[in-house]
């Protein structure tokens, strides 16, 4: 999945829209709280109408060009990520349909990537149950440990473009500056009251 092709598109949607944003399948309009779907050939998500959302919420739907975004957020108790190796305390992991997981982080240039190993995520999963029930591509677990917070969760990957986006527009600096990590917290106590 491209988060930054997809952060793009939200950025410049946002930017560019006159009117009502659009269903990107049959151009009606979509409230400001509407679903997404995952376009599997571009690996992007695109904004979905209520009715085309409807179309692809069965399994095989939409002959495995896009998949349903889901909506459940569900908060985890503490994860133990540190044998995964990635170096970040803000960061999120996708399974993949193949198999294969990558974790993102956010930064001020978007999102950086790492490729995890699938046996070091199989025994993470292991250990914890609710890894096994998440979505391959659309659904993520978005950990944050930075600055004595310790939220992990499973979240739709929609949350996790958001929270790029969010970085990406409120850091300053080389450190940050002021603004990203109360905005990254914040973000988290929306996100416990989405739930």
């Amino acid at each position: 999945m491209s988060v930054d092709g997809a952060l793009a598109r939200v950025i410049r949607s946002a930017a560019e829209r006159d009117g009502p944003e659009r269903c990107e399948l049959c151009a009606q309009p979509v409230p400001e709280e509407h679903r997404h779907l995952y376009a599997i050939e571009g690996a992007d998500l695109l904004c979905a109408c209520g009715a085309c959302a409807v179309l692809f919420a069965g399994d095989g739907a939409g002959g495995g060009r896009y998949l349903l975004v889901p909506r459940r957020r569900v908060r985890l108790e503490p994860v133990d990520t540190a044998p995964l190796g990635v170096p970040v305390g803000l960061v999120f992991f996708v399974p993949r349909a193949d198999g294969t997981v990558t974790a993102q982080g956010p930064s001020p240039a978007g999102a950086m990537r790492w490729e995890v190993d699938a046996g070091r995520w199989a025994v993470m999963r292991a250990a914890c149950p609710p890894l096994a029930t998440m979505a391959p591509e659309v659904e993520a677990l978005l950990v944050n440990t930075v600055r004595g917070m310790d939220h992990h969760w499973i979240v739709p990957v929609e949350d996790c473009f958001r929270m790029v986006a969010l970085v990406r527009r409120e850091w300053r600096g080389l450190a940050g500056g002021g603004r990203v990590w109360p905005a990254v917290e914040r973000f988290f106590t929306e996100l416990t009251e989405r739930s």
